[in-house]
């Protein structure tokens, strides 16, 4: 099936492009005033929930492992992540947010009005609508 190319489709493209990109500059603003960089932000967040290996990191933020590498590394040195081993598998490391780290990604989390602003003047239902929408987009 070809690609569609009609104003709506290439509306709504350009429309979620500007929603990305304002998160992303409101996300590196806040994790600036952590001293954080938005990579170790994120990071940062995805580790608050849960202790993972660099390689699950990495496949979560489509990067490179070695990437994730260097910022465990710089957010270890700040006291912010600790590496432990896996008790599943004793020879893998896991990257574990510290109390320090995971209040500083709550206080990350409460700053961050972009997404939460607009989407606080939609009821429930369309919410619920939109997060639907999007999942089934991405294939959830």
């Amino acid at each position: 099936m070809p690609p569609r190319t009609d104003p709506l489709t290439l509306e709504v493209v350009e429309l979620i492009g500007e929603v990305v990109s304002r998160y992303h500059e409101e996300y590196d603003e806040a994790a600036a005033q952590h001293a954080l960089t938005g990579a170790q932000a994120r990071v940062l967040g995805l580790l608050s929930t849960e202790a993972m290996p660099m390689r699950r990191i990495a496949m979560k933020l489509k990067c490179e492992p070695s990437n994730i590498t260097g910022i465990v590394d710089r957010l270890e040195a700040r006291g912010l992540v600790a590496r432990q081993p896996d008790p599943a598998d004793r020879r893998v490391k896991l990257a574990a947010a510290t109390e320090d780290g995971r209040r500083t990604a709550a206080r990350l989390r409460e700053s961050l009005d972009f997404a939460r602003e607009p989407l606080g003047e939609l009821s429930a239902d369309e919410r619920t609508a939109l997060r639907d929408l999007l999942r089934r987009m991405l294939g959830n």
